[in-house]
């Protein structure tokens, strides 16, 4: 990472390590954010927005000090200075310091690696892997409020920390929630939470659509 890293704050998106992000910029700042990162490095670091943030979007509302740096893999400049961008995402951070010079944020940040794994959490993760492709499996075929935009079929050649940090980022969950995701230490936590989140979803989602008998 550069020793300041360019942030593009927004209220509902939560990036992830190793998953891609359609982006489409059209802030006079964030196109410059995006120009200027794209003659350098390309590392953006997307970070979330706290409540409350509608009062002072133009300027510098608070945001969740743990995010996630993306580089742009793909960049279409419009013709009235808009971008359309991919972000894949690198690696956690935690913002240190902000500075405030600029037109759009920067900050100075330290990287937050995935602690490494033991044996036995391979194990752990590997069930979770399970359960999660049986949850999803009938959900998949309804709509409701556990909405998946990812292949039916769930590819077996994705890899168990690209499939956690998929459907982390891609169903349907509060921003929070996925904050939350992104905050946890490790794979097999990340992992373990997800499943208890979406059995909690799904869950809810079947009592709500319980009508009531009247006795």
């Amino acid at each position: 990472m550069s020793d300041l890293l360019p942030l593009f704050p927004l209220p509902n998106v939560v990036l992830f390590p190793n998953i891609f992000l359609p982006l489409h910029i059209f802030e006079p700042r964030y196109r410059e954010m995006t120009a200027d990162a794209l003659s350098t490095d390309r590392l953006i670091g997307m970070a979330l927005l706290r409540p409350g943030w509608e009062s002072d979007y133009e300027g510098r509302p608070p945001v969740y000090p743990i995010g996630c740096t993306g580089v742009i893999t793909h960049a279409e400049r419009l013709s009235d200075g808009r971008y359309n961008i991919v972000l894949r995402g690198v690696e956690r951070f935690r913002i240190v310091d902000e500075d405030q010079s600029g037109s759009y944020r920067r900050a100075l940040v330290e990287p937050m690696p995935e602690q490494p794994l033991a044996p036995k959490d391979r194990d752990d993760i590997r069930a979770c892997r399970a359960k999660l492709e049986s949850l999803l499996s009938p959900a998949i075929e309804r709509a409701g409020s556990v909405e998946v935009r990812l292949d039916a079929k769930m590819p077996a050649a994705m890899n168990d920390e690209d499939l956690v940090n998929a459907l982390a980022q891609y169903l349907n969950f509060e921003p929070l929630e996925k904050q939350a995701l992104l905050e946890l230490p490790c794979l097999r936590t990340r992992a373990g939470s997800l499943v208890e989140l979406l059995e909690m979803k799904m869950l809810a989602a079947r009592v709500h659509a319980t009508p009531n008998v009247a006795h």
